[in-house]
């Protein structure tokens, strides 16, 4: 048995869940998605307890939700003092520099992964046909359009082949490639 694993492995599940709904909300409010989908009334409903006190403090900026962002570097931070304390039994001296770094790489990872997931799930739902009135397809296609719509217009016509998925995953690869990020 290995209950340290276990503890540690279910302690980063549920950050990393808790993290993709907070960065889910900062993405929503970026596209400018429908906040009366309840998709979108989940995703307020779980972040407004850790957002609303942050809001009082960091103001939006541009359109752009700033104390959403904040709170996940705060949240990968706070992951990765938590399992270091639990793996090492305390926190690492000299952390300060090396955390800040890690912390940025991992939200850039974490929002390049989210885009190449996002459009991924999207090609996927394209070929299926789902019921474009569905909650979850039109999240989806809410988050996806703003990046995807000025690739297409980059596009010659393909007579109806719609390419720009493919050049947005690999722009996203090639960018984690460039940047080094896993």
């Amino acid at each position: 048995m290995n209950p340290q694993g276990a503890a540690i492995f279910l302690i980063n599940v549920a950050f990393s869940i808790y993290i993709f709904i907070v960065l889910t909300r900062f993405v929503l409010q970026l596209a400018r998605a429908d906040f009366y989908n309840p998709i979108s009334q989940f995703v307020l409903r779980a972040t407004n307890p850790l957002l609303a006190p942050l809001r009082r403090i960091i103001p939006g900026w541009r359109g752009l939700d700033i104390a959403s962002l904040v709170l996940v570097v705060i949240l990968i931070i706070a992951k990765v003092l938590v399992l270091s304390a639990i793996h090492y039994g305390s926190l690492p001296a000299g952390l300060g520099p090396e955390l800040l770094l890690y912390t940025l790489r991992e939200l850039a990872s974490l929002i390049l992964n989210y885009v190449f997931w996002m459009v991924l799930i999207r090609v996927i739902l394209s070929w299926i046909a789902p019921d474009p009135y569905n909650p979850m397809v039109r999240v989806i296609v809410q988050i996806t359009e703003p990046i995807m719509a000025p690739t297409r217009r980059l596009l010659p016509d393909m007579g109806g082949l719609d390419l720009s998925p493919l050049i947005v995953l690999l722009g996203v690869q090639l960018l984690k490639i460039l940047f080094q990020l896993h």
